[in-house]
């Protein structure tokens, strides 16, 4: 998907001078990485678990359908806050996501990006609902560690903090001494949307397929990317 008509290399170069510091989303902007291990099975095997100590009735018929273990992980949350029932769950979902690793799929020109962002000056700092172990163990697999360590600011066991909540992108810029308006930050979700706006950092989308950008669209973002090629451009141009 090209860029929206909005998003021109004008507006990149706008949105690149700015930003002193990038924040970036883990799963999708930098990796897709549920591509060789399926974030659905995964789903599925957190439902099993927990019907496994009977505690069926517990998720609604849609949270046991869904495909996205972090809404199984929610759904308990918001029943049983701060319980040993939620650590263990999202203890669960961590080793899932440190197996995911050596399948994990970069996205296309996000190594590149990075160190090429690294290199003119940029700072880097990642804000993910996904476990920083997880994200710790991909950079070190694609030796991208060094330009982000050591802002790597994800899910705990202290559930209230996940996007759209703004805690991890107002931990880095607190750690990193930086006001929000000279960030960026990169995400494809709505979520990512709310907690750029939360905390006051502009926002660009990236959006893999149509569908997640019209979800971006229908949230409101207004700078949308389907590559992260012309990001490139504009940096080595």
């Amino acid at each position: 998907m090209a860029a929206t008509a909005k998003n021109d290399s004008e507006q990149l170069r706008r949105l690149i001078t700015r930003a002193r510091v990038v924040l970036w989303d883990f799963d999708g902007p930098i990796c897709r990485l549920f591509a060789g291990h399926s974030a659905e099975r995964v789903a599925s095997d957190l439902v099993r678990w927990l019907e496994g100590r009977g505690l069926h009735g517990l998720l609604s018929e849609t949270e046991r359908d869904t495909a996205d273990p972090h809404v199984v992980l929610h759904a308990v949350d918001r029943r049983h806050p701060d319980s040993d029932l939620v650590a263990e769950l999202e203890e669960r979902l961590t080793a899932e996501e440190l197996r995911a690793v050596p399948s994990a799929l970069p996205t296309a020109y996000a190594d590149p990006l990075i160190r090429t962002w690294t290199a003119v000056g940029a700072r880097l700092a990642i804000a993910t609902n996904n476990s920083p172990q997880a994200v710790r163990s991909y950079l070190i697999s694609r030796y991208l560690l060094d330009c982000f360590a050591p802002h790597l600011y994800g899910r705990t066991q202290d559930l209230q903090y996940l996007k759209p909540h703004p805690h991890y992108l107002n931990r880095a810029l607190t750690a990193m001494g930086a006001a929000p308006s000279s960030a960026l930050f990169i995400g494809d979700s709505p979520t990512d949307l709310a907690a750029a706006t939360e905390a006051g950092v502009p926002f660009l989308g990236y959006a893999r397929n149509e569908r997640k950008a019209k979800l971006l669209r229908e949230a409101g973002a207004e700078d949308i990317i389907g590559s992260l090629a012309p990001l490139l451009q504009v940096l080595r141009g």
